[in-house]
């Protein structure tokens, strides 16, 4: 039975993982250019928001891929994507509340096919295309990343190694404002089009559109485009730090060597359909600009934790959405079980929301506190 309360009801929860998307990967656009202080935070992030957003008009194969290319788009059901878009959400705000950069787009595919094996088991799942076209390029794209970022740093280096600092430093700040630029723009293009995807498959599941001839509604591009914008103007500052500083102390010219190579490499995954994790990519390519100058320069227990939440992303995701689609099976079928787990996941949230403003609110105010003693009394 179709539903189209349902059908909202899905778009809506799409959107919302696009938004998280947009705060979630935020660093990965804008640390660079914010640590090496190329731009200023707010003027970074707006331009990785409309960049962003413009990103996500130049094709459409990524979303082809998300909705035929690893799934069997035949079988999948409102309820299904519904569940499936929690469990993504819920580990993207699990991720950004630690500060670790992991992949927004391992985290849907992984949540959908989790309420699908849950639904179905391994009928709706192509199994070798998920290894070819997810799997194999979330390890190759980081290690190729690394590589290029490496050999990039180590001729920049021997180009203006003899140059004066200033003049150096000031022309890959600028060039930085380009490269972060593409590097947006190729965000934009990859992950915009994730949900895309997701919402085009919902309207097959409703009968909106026919499995024979699929295409992308120009509604659900634009919503998409806006979604991840608006998403990246909300900034993802735990994660910007964590990319920005934590990973490595960089210098403008190692920001330009990562930005242009994640760029490179998101914009050709995005020209051949991959759905590539763009957190992965940059991740790599500031990892390779590091090491390549002073291996001690890159933080390697940091470096550690994020290739932890890397591996776990897909199963994590996956257990989380099998979750919600057991959950919304015990509450009943139809529409019943949806809007219940929709309505219970907005009060957990809210509720999070809440006590992190509180624990905000708490700690702005011992701040002041302790100035105020530290004023009276010497240090506090």
């Amino acid at each position: 039975m179709h539903s189209t309360v349902l059908l909202v009801v899905v778009v809506i929860t799409a959107l919302g993982f696009d938004f998280t998307n947009g705060f979630h990967d935020t660093a990965n656009v804008v640390a660079s250019s914010i640590s090496t202080h190329a731009l200023t935070p707010r003027a970074a992030i707006a331009l990785a928001a409309v960049l962003n957003f413009a990103g996500a008009f130049i094709s459409l194969k990524v979303a082809a891929t998300v909705a035929t290319g690893i799934i069997a788009s035949s079988k999948i059901t409102e309820t299904i994507l519904f569940a499936g878009l929690v469990g993504a959400i819920t580990w993207n705000l699990i991720t950004w509340f630690h500060g670790l950069p992991s992949s927004s787009s391992h985290a849907l595919i992984g949540g959908v096919i989790g309420a699908l094996l849950a639904a179905l088991g391994g009928a709706g799942v192509k199994g070798q295309a998920l290894i070819a076209k997810v799997v194999v390029p979330a390890v190759l794209a980081p290690l190729l990343a690394l590589v290029v970022a490496g050999c990039a740093i180590v001729a920049i280096y021997r180009i203006v190694g003899n140059r004066r600092p200033g003049i150096v430093i000031r022309g890959f700040r600028f060039g930085q404002v380009l490269s972060g630029s593409m590097l947006a723009l190729a965000h934009g293009t990859n992950d915009a089009q994730k949900t895309m995807g997701v919402i085009t498959l919902a309207l097959v599941a409703h009968g909106s559109i026919s499995p024979d001839h699929f295409h992308v509604p120009t509604w659900v591009i634009v919503a998409a485009a806006a979604a991840i914008a608006l998403g990246t103007y909300a900034g993802g500052w735990r994660i910007i730090r964590t990319l920005g500083s934590r990973i490595i102390k960089m210098d403008p010219a190692q920001g330009f060597a990562a930005q242009g190579v994640g760029a490179a490499v998101i914009l050709t995954s995005s020209h051949f359909g991959y759905p590539l994790s763009t957190t992965h990519v940059i991740s790599g390519g500031v990892m390779g600009a590091g090491a390549a100058k002073r291996l001690s320069a890159v933080r390697w227990g940091v470096a550690g934790n994020i290739a932890t939440a890397w591996v776990l992303t897909l199963p994590a995701a996956g257990l989380f959405g099998a979750g919600v689609y057991g959950l919304q099976a015990l509450l009943g079928g139809g529409l019943f079980g949806p809007l219940v787990t929709f309505a219970l996941a907005l009060g957990l949230l809210g509720r999070a929301l809440l006590a992190r403003h509180n624990r905000l609110a708490h700690a702005a105010a011992w701040a002041r506190s302790c100035r105020a003693r530290s004023w009276r009394w010497g240090r506090c």
